[in-house]
């Protein structure tokens, strides 16, 4: 049987660059050599493309990016190509391409915009598409959304960094008459809690905003809700499947960059320390939510779960971490799906998609 062709794209120009170059490392080491041909694209912080075919551990450490052999690349937006234009010597070569593993996380790569390539290339690609991934990118937006459904969350307003910094002193009324401190200040826009602050007073408050204005123009606030942060992996196009819950108890304040990837003492419990109903619930809402949002392929679903058994929304990831210690490979791992197989199936639904 001929094999398929598939690009891995990682990197980017987004504060979750490192991570995706490890995301990519795992994703590209569990995808079949038996049944495709691997193409690795590379992009750097700066935006520019090339096409990579090195040592897999170049691009963790990232690098891949020094590789002498690495050619300038890209997805051709002309859907009469459907591949990769290599360009070398003065010469463009094509690369046809069967499917896309986009491996990038945060701004560029999980909000719609690679995925708008996508869809204009014509070639199916692994993860949710451009309305859903932008709308889940955009706390704001998705706070909106699922408020109009109904859907449990933590008590929220936002406001417009430009205004804040004109008038903070009518953004901190709105934000102190909707909501009691601590109050969480996030931009509306960023990954991996980048950017996000918890304020304990008015002079907090002021510099979590200023802090969040460095990552985008809206910023969101939210209030404190105490209880366990639980995760679900969902999966699947039109009838998703939803893993068993992680827990995760962080070893900062809140799972914040560092909690998530350099802090040893933040501890994953799967299944999480829940009796059987509430999970199932957990479970439940997860799906619900991804559906909500018109999520295909998977997506990363988080909550908070309160000591009087509400299951709160916090937000859905719609390109989750892939790294060894990630939550999403694991919570799959754990309902009896395997890396490899985890690869192959969401490799299956970016072609039932298309």
């Amino acid at each position: 049987m001929e094999k398929k062709k598939i690009a891995v794209i990682f990197g980017g120009k987004s504060s979750e660059h490192e991570i995706s170059r490890v995301s990519a490392s795992y994703v590209i080491s569990q995808i079949s050599k038996e049944k495709y041909d691997i193409f690795t694209i590379g992009i750097t912080k700066q935006g520019k493309w090339f096409l990579y075919s090195g040592d897999i551990k170049a691009i963790k450490d990232g690098s891949w990016e020094n590789d002498v052999n690495n050619k300038s690349a890209f997805i051709s937006p002309d859907s009469s190509v459907k591949g990769i234009v290599v360009m070398s010597d003065g010469k463009c070569e094509i690369i046809p391409l069967d499917v896309i593993f986009p491996v990038m996380h945060g701004k560029n790569g999980e909000d719609g915009t690679i995925q708008g390539l996508f869809e204009m290339s014509g070639i199916p690609y692994v993860g949710c598409g451009v309305l859903a991934s932008a709308d889940c990118m955009d706390k704001v937006t998705a706070n909106i959304i699922f408020a109009s459904l109904g859907i449990d969350q933590a008590k929220f307003t936002w406001c417009y960094a430009g205004d804040f910094k004109k008038s903070p002193e009518k953004c901190i009324e709105k934000v102190e008459s909707t909501l009691d401190y601590p109050i969480f200040v996030k931009p509306a826009n960023a990954g991996s809690s980048v950017g996000i602050s918890k304020a304990n007073d008015r002079a907090e408050l002021e510099k979590a905003v200023e802090i969040a204005s460095r990552e985008d123009s809206r910023i969101l606030f939210e209030e404190t809700v105490i209880g366990k942060e639980v995760e679900c992996a969902v999966l699947g196009n039109d009838e998703p499947f939803a893993s068993t819950v992680g827990e995760i108890a962080p070893a900062s304040e809140f799972y914040d960059y560092d909690a998530k990837y350099n802090n040893a003492n933040s501890l994953l419990f799967i299944p999480a320390r829940m009796e059987k109903e509430m999970i199932e619930k957990v479970r439940e809402n997860a799906v619900k939510a991804y559906r909500a949002v018109g999520c295909t392929g998977l997506s990363r679903v988080d909550f908070f779960v309160t000591e009087d058994k509400r299951v709160m929304l916090n937000e859905i990831n719609t390109l989750p971490g892939f790294t060894s210690i990630s939550m999403y490979p694991k919570l799959m791992e754990k309902s009896g799906i395997s890396g490899s197989e985890l690869i192959e199936k969401l490799i299956e639904l970016a072609f039932e998609r298309a």
